[in-house]
């Protein structure tokens, strides 16, 4: 006799804050906020320097606008403190240490309550259950774990949903795809470009990504383009639904997107207070809709409270939609400290990513080499053609690509189409740029 298994919907509730109006999310914002800037200034040195040399007091907070009156915090700045000086609690407090990998200088050291951990998994856990993950689903997660906030992050956050966790972490892509096809997950949490990297293995070896059992991907930890959501979804037939979050203010979960309406990950501001800045003079906070630099406060981390710290993510705020109390972040388009100026002219990774998937014959696959031949700077865009266009259309298709690129983002470049294959692949993080320029 054939068994038939039943797929039981387990209760899924939303947390009340959820369903809170803008009216109570304000409420919230300025009573946390006047606690969190008073319990930094007294138990961060760091934040009571700053706020010292600026002329503010904690109780110079009267209204959520006034949040403009305090100093920014950098990356540089829990540098400069590292290890623990960014530390509000005692050491037998911190239930867990995570920090970033330093290859640009010292490492970001960040703590965690374990009251801390609780909310990070309660967040996370909203952000899946948006996305479209459902308690008993199983979900294999491939980010990578330990000191990157991503694997164990991501990890907490199912498991607080109610889902079967496969914790694969990153690298390993033929097991990746072994483990997908044997143990069958509902969904996928790992960086876009590492899903189209398994995507591309897979019909290499004869598998259609669009016969697995996925049906949700929730993706994070890289700016992307519609156009490489749509990319994903064709491929593996599938949801693809963005998640936002850093290391410094708090991992993966600090906003989320509805893959109903997938429109932008809607911010958890019960829990933080952002603004948008004026990327190039960080006096101006822009109103809602105007694009700019996104800045986080914390409003209930007790182990590494943050304060206006600067994300360098580019993108503005929106009214919410499928949490209409929460605001939506836009896209993130680029980073202000990823932004190549090339004679003039700004210029993101992810506008050559938008512009090239609509080219057709191109790969998502890119690189781009910035040198300096003589006394100007040059780019090179090196991108895969797809299998099925041969030479001669890949020869055409850079062309249309140079000239789209001139058309919208105003800036000539060579444009160098290689054989599919040829560049390197991501196993979680994908570096687009190598800037080959000598260093005087």
């Amino acid at each position: 006799m054939t068994q038939t298994s039943t797929r039981i919907e387990l209760p899924n509730p939303l947390d009340p804050e959820e369903t809170m109006s803008r009216d109570q999310i304000e409420s919230i914002q300025l009573t946390r906020l006047q606690d969190t800037l008073a319990y930094a200034y007294d138990r961060v040195p760091l934040y009571k320097e700053k706020y010292d040399a600026a002329g503010v007091h904690p109780s110079d907070l009267k209204e959520l606008a006034d949040l403009s009156k305090f100093p920014f915090t950098e990356k540089e700045d829990l540098r400069k403190t590292y290890p623990f000086g960014m530390f509000a609690v005692p050491q037998h407090e911190v239930a867990r240490i995570h920090a970033s990998s330093g290859t640009t200088g010292r490492a970001t050291v960040v703590g965690y309550t374990q009251k801390d951990l609780d909310d990070w998994a309660k967040m996370g856990a909203r952000c899946l259950r948006l996305s479209g993950v459902k308690p008993g689903w199983k979900v294999h997660n491939a980010y990578g774990y330990g000191l990157f906030t991503g694997g164990l992050g991501a990890h907490a956050a199912a498991e607080r949903l109610g889902t079967t966790v496969i914790p694969m972490s990153g690298g390993q892509t033929e097991k990746q795809i072994t483990l997908i096809q044997d143990f069958e997950p509902d969904a996928i949490l790992c960086t876009p470009t590492y899903l189209l990297t398994i995507g591309d293995a897979m019909q290499r070896a004869g598998i259609d990504p669009r016969k697995t059992s996925l049906k949700t991907a929730v993706l994070g930890a890289e700016p992307w383009t519609e156009e490489m959501r749509h990319e994903l979804e064709v491929m593996f037939d599938l949801d693809a639904c963005d998640i936002y979050g850093l290391s410094e203010v708090m991992g993966p979960g600090v906003a989320g997107e509805s893959n109903e309406t997938k429109d932008g990950s809607h911010i958890w501001e019960d829990h933080f207070r952002p603004e948008i800045i004026d990327a190039f003079d960080e006096t101006r906070v822009l109103r809602d809709g105007e694009h700019g630099e996104l800045v986080f406060t914390s409003l209930t981390k007790q182990a590494l409270p943050i304060i206006r710290y600067r994300t360098h993510d580019l993108t503005r705020l929106l009214p919410g939609t499928a949490r209409p109390g929460h605001r939506r972040m836009g896209r993130i388009t680029g980073r202000s400290d990823d932004m190549i100026i090339l004679r003039g002219v700004n210029l993101f990774p992810s506008q050559i990513e938008e512009i090239a998937l609509r080219v057709p014959g191109l790969s998502p696959h890119f690189q781009l080499e910035i040198t300096r031949p003589g006394r100007m700077d040059q780019l090179a865009v090196r991108i895969e053609r797809r299998e099925d266009c041969d030479a001669d259309r890949a020869i055409a298709a850079g062309r249309e690509l140079a000239r789209e690129i001139k058309i919208h983002v105003g800036s000539s470049c060579e444009i160098d189409v290689v054989d599919p294959g040829s560049l390197a692949r991501s196993s979680g993080k994908l570096r687009r740029i190598y800037d080959l320029r000598e260093k005087k």
